[in-house]
């Protein structure tokens, strides 16, 4: 996916970043976080959720999706706590997505 974020605008680079941090430090179904190796753990599932923010998808569509991605790809077992853990992931997305395009607004610093 490198050259696809190569050829991202500034803002969607940083929220692509960002999508990717959030589903590893945070959505995080199969805990494995805190271990440097399984940094990339996820990143088979990036495009996918990142598309949906990206096209302003509701935070149930991406709650949605990720319930999906748990239940179908990595065949865990879907629990009311993972449910409500999605939707909080998703609203963060979009808060991300949110500021992101505030601070361009605002002719914010894109490194």
């Amino acid at each position: 996916m490198s050259n696809t974020k190569q050829s991202l605008s500034p803002e969607d680079r940083e929220l692509y970043q960002r999508t990717d941090e959030v589903l590893h430090y945070l959505w995080d179904p199969i805990h494995v976080s805190g271990i440097p190796q399984a940094r990339d753990e996820y990143q088979s599932y990036l495009p996918q959720v990142f598309s949906l923010v990206t096209r302003c998808a509701s935070s149930a569509e991406i709650a949605d999706c990720l319930t999906s991605i748990e239940r179908d790809q990595m065949g865990l077992s879907i629990t009311d706590q993972s449910k409500k853990r999605n939707v909080e992931v998703a609203d963060i997305l979009l808060d991300h997505k949110e500021w992101i395009n505030e601070r361009a607004e605002q002719g914010g610093d894109w490194r």
